[in-house]
């Protein structure tokens, strides 16, 4: 029996396989499209993730604007901010916040599920997130991908 082929490979930012993906967020719910969106950035669907290592693909998100919310969360969602100063807290409706930066909602479910660590902070630089339809890396070639086809 050959022992070699049994050892376990453990990935690095070296040996990972980082591709440039493509997700269309048009209809989709915001909370289920973040999951899938982390899970791609930090490499879990692949064979050889490994958990402290950056192994993950670049995501590329367009039509961030249109994305869905569930129930009555248009109307009752904010997110707060705080200056650090006393009564420095402020409070946006998310309405507001997709007409000021459609961007924003996206990237803060998205940042909300990876790692509070470095990594974390590492994964979600590998993040690109378009209000529109137009985005700016043609040159990396991203495939386009189904986000119900990733499990």
């Amino acid at each position: 029996m050959d022992t070699l082929s049994y050892k376990t490979i453990s990935g690095n930012k070296q040996t990972a396989d980082k591709k440039w993906v493509l997700v269309d967020a048009e209809n989709e719910v915001l909370g289920r499209l973040a999951s899938r969106v982390a899970m791609i950035l930090r490499g879990k669907h692949k064979p050889n993730f490994t958990p402290h290592a950056d192994c993950g693909d670049n995501v590329i998100v367009i039509n961030a604007a249109k994305v869905r919310l569930t129930g009555n969360k248009m109307e009752t969602k904010t997110y707060r901010t705080h200056s650090g100063y006393p009564g420095g807290q402020k409070e946006t409706p998310v309405k507001q916040a997709l007409l000021k930066k459609p961007y924003f909602a996206v990237e803060e479910a998205v940042r909300g599920m990876l790692p509070k660590n470095k990594l974390g902070s590492e994964v979600f630089r590998n993040l690109k997130v378009y209000g529109g339809a137009e985005h700016d890396q043609d040159a990396q070639k991203p495939v386009k991908i189904n986000l119900n086809d990733i499990k």
